[in-house]
């Protein structure tokens, strides 16, 4: 497992294609991935709170996850690297920001791996304020194996990927009950 908390220097190219594949909140054709909706809740606060802890990386920082990043606020090009586990048997992947946005009723962002990471692929994270109010939170997901451990380990690693992204819309929901308070 690698232990790589630095990661690549920030000029490496990705390694997947297509590189902004989850950028219009769909999958690219073809490729296998998840799409996981959470209801957090309802209203411009809670939307508000909610596109802050995802830009800033608190929503990640809440699960537990480590969160090294070049910038306080996703934007495209910045370079993370997120570690999961606990101890020595955490996992480092080198990341960078393909995409972000920032509108009246949608925001997110999506990272893709660098080299060093265990898997191969892209992950986006977004907020969305509907017409109605209700405020929801969209991660969607495309990889496939790159770390021999992860190709052994391919059913566990897609159920964990699941765990993850329904545990993300938990977290968030809890972060941004009662609005803007931190």
């Amino acid at each position: 497992m690698s232990d790589e908390r630095d990661g690549p220097p920030p000029s490496s190219p990705f390694t997947y294609a297509p590189v902004g594949g989850t950028v219009h909140g769909g999958l690219p054709p073809g490729r296998p991935g998840l799409r996981v909706r959470t209801r957090l809740g309802g209203g411009e606060a809670v939307f508000r709170a909610a596109c802050d802890a995802v830009m800033e990386w608190r929503m990640h920082r809440a699960m537990g996850v480590r969160v090294a990043a070049d910038a306080g606020r996703a934007a495209p090009g910045v370079a993370v690297t997120v570690g999961l586990g606990v101890g020595r048997v955490r996992v480092y992947g080198p990341c960078r920001v393909v995409w972000a946005v920032e509108e009246e009723r949608r925001a997110g962002w999506a990272y893709g791996t660098l080299p060093g990471h265990p898997v191969r692929g892209e992950e986006a994270f977004v907020v969305e304020r509907h017409e109605d109010g209700s405020v929801w939170l969209t991660v969607s997901a495309f990889s496939k194996p790159h770390a021999w451990w992860t190709r052994a380990l391919l059913p566990l690693v897609r159920v964990f990927q699941g765990a993850y992204a329904h545990r993300c819309g938990q977290v968030l929901r809890r972060l941004s009950r009662g609005g803007a308070r931190r």
